[in-house]
Order: C-alpha cells, then structure tokens, then sequence
C-alpha cells in the first residue's frame, strides 16, 4: 500500500472499531526497547511469583515480531468494561458480610468477547483489501499490551500499573492485532500524568505497590485470590478482608477514574447477582452450582477448591456472627487440605 492508502485504512478501521464498541484505537510500531529492560528485570527480581507463563517464551513478549512472524504494526483497542456506579462498589467492599468480586468479572469472560471483536475487525480489513497476515489478542499470549497501548496513544501506566485514560479511566479492557500492514503510526504518551498522587499506592492493603509503577504481583490480592494455586500466606488474610476474586482498590481511588464511564456491553453487567451475593450464599454453593453460575464467566477458571480458599478466607474476616461459624463448620471436614487449612484459619478468627 502507498502512504495515502494505508492513512485511508487506517482511518477506516478505527470508525469501524468504535462500531463495533471499542471506544479507542491506536496503532504502534513493534519496538518495545523502552520496556524490555525493565520487564525483565521485573522477571529476575521474581516480582512475578508464581506466574512463570510471564517468564516463558523468550523475547517473544517484548519483541512481537518473533511471536507473530512478520508482524510490523500492533493495533491495539479498549473496551470499557465498568457495570455499576462506584458508590455501589464501594458500598459492597465496606459491607463485611458481603462479598467482594472484581468487578471486570462480574460478566461474561472478557477474553471471549475482545477476541471475537477483534477479529471480526480483522474481516472488515481483509473485506476491504484481500487477505492479509493478522493474529489477535486479548490477555491470551505473551504480550506486553500496556507498553503496546501507551505506544499506540490509548493511555499511560499508572503508580498502579494499570492503563490509565485521560478523560476514561482505567475501568477497560486491552486487545490487540498483530499485523503485516505497514500502517501510520499513531503519536505515543511519553509521560504519566499521575503527578504527585499516591492514592493508589496508599491504599492497597497489601501494600503491593513498592515503588511508584512497580509491582510486587506477589503481595497482590489479585494474584492471591486468582493465580495462586496454593495457599493463600496467612501474612495477607487479613488483608485480604472480604475480596473473594481480585481487588479493585487502587480503581477505586483514582482521580482519573472520576472520569470513568459505564459500559455499554450487556455481557459484561453482573450475572447471579454476584455484585450483591453474601459469603454465605456463595461458600453454600456446591460444586455442581459453581459450574453452573459461572459457566462462560472468567472465575470459573478458578476453580471449585480456590473459589471455597478464597471465601473461608473472606468468612475469617467477617463478623462473628452464628450464620458464619455453621457456614465455616458445614466445611471443616472438606476433602482438600487447603479448605480445611483456610477453614481451620477462619474458625480460629472467631475465637479471638
């Protein structure tokens, strides 16, 4: 394509992105030399945890073109993904009874949805100029979406880490297309626009947040309560208080998120009412239900015995109340280890 053509595309596959609900995009070059250096020392410091999928495959996550032979653009959108008004989270996190889900999952897998946006996209390109070389990707490979989205112009990385959007937030959603076509560049943010704030950092309850943009995914509490597959370190229960999947804390008291707007995406509005569940609804549900009330939703990868992990370790924080104890004692003799450890936990919180 001559430079007048790929403008013109580029143009074109942006109006047809916000059709099909991506409410920004933009397109980078491949060259992630800026990030490298300090992603991989995030690796060697083990910041990481137990995620080694951050630490496989090589350089293929900061250099896309040996992910995606012959890639040469990376078009990357947000979708904003927040379903409720932030007065309602917050009154669901200050309720101790109650139980606290990240709010990106309270709808349908995300990862699901962005792709098949993203591809459907990629049709409308290849509709437009023939067949053409593509991959796409929503949190599913070794890619390094934040640095590519900041290149591409959709926002900056924040003391939390998350992607932040002037006048949006951060309450979204990441995709990408990997790409053959030589397209124009959109201009990068080389800065954050944080200033002084340290709201987020001051507020994480594990302070995970050492260092401002520097994350100790160890001491998260959603890498605690969603990628840690054993037990959770009885430092951080506490902390923990009544999030049962992920943590929405620094969000919440972002500044910029003042700015935030609501999602238009159905599929992503809360299902079996989990924006308002108690922790004895949810720790009563048996394997079967879990299955079921989470079937197409992200926390199902969770899994059964982690889901149970995560809400004995949210009743040990609750009020000690006679409803919480049954609902711990009806679990004390379960057949995994690490419930009955969680549970045992708990109970001994009660006792205090």
């Amino acid at each position: 394509m001559d430079n007048q053509t790929s403008s013109s595309l580029a143009r074109e596959l942006k109006s047809w992105a916000e059709a099909l609900g991506f409410q920004a995009t933009g397109i980078t070059n491949i060259d992630l030399s800026a990030s490298e250096v300090e992603f991989n020392q995030w690796i060697a410091d083990r910041l990481h945890g137990d995620m080694d999928y951050m630490a496989r495959h090589g350089s293929k996550r900061t250099h896309p073109e040996e992910l995606v032979p012959g890639t040469l653009r990376v078009i990357s959108v947000r979708m904003n993904h927040l379903p409720e008004a932030m007065q309602a989270m917050e009154a669901q996190l200050a309720n101790p009874e109650r139980a606290y889900v990240s709010r990106y999952a309270l709808g349908r897998d995300y990862h699901k949805l962005v792709r098949k946006r993203l591809q459907q996209l990629a049709k409308r390109i290849e509709a437009r100029i023939g067949p053409f070389g593509y991959r796409v990707f929503c949190d599913s490979a070794p890619v390094l979406e934040k640095p590519l989205a900041q290149k591409a112009g959709l926002g900056w990385q924040g003391k939390h880490t998350n992607l932040i959007a002037n006048k949006e937030g951060s309450w979204f959603f990441l995709g990408e297309i990997y790409t053959d076509l030589e397209l124009p560049c959109d201009p990068p943010i080389t800065r954050s626009y944080c200033g002084s704030c340290s709201a987020c950092m001051d507020v994480c309850p594990t302070r995970a947040i050492i260092a401002p943009y520097k994350l100790d995914a160890r001491r998260c509490i959603s890498y605690l309560t969603i990628e840690l597959r054993d037990a959770i370190p009885e430092e951080f229960r506490k902390a923990i208080g009544n999030r049962i999947y992920g943590c929405d804390d620094c969000q919440l008291v972002c500044p910029w998120n003042r700015h935030a707007h609501r999602t238009r995406e159905t599929d992503f509005l809360p299902r079996h009412r989990l924006d308002q569940a108690t922790l004895t609804e949810l720790f009563s549900w048996d394997e079967h239900t879990f299955l079921k009330k989470t079937e197409g939703s992200a926390i199902r990868r969770l899994g059964f015995e982690r889901w149970l992990r995560n809400l004995a370790t949210a009743l040990g924080n609750a009020p000690s109340l006679p409803e919480i104890i049954t609902a711990l004692m009806k679990r004390h003799s379960h057949p995994s280890v690490m419930v009955r450890e969680h549970v045992d936990w708990a109970l001994k919180q009660h006792q205090k």
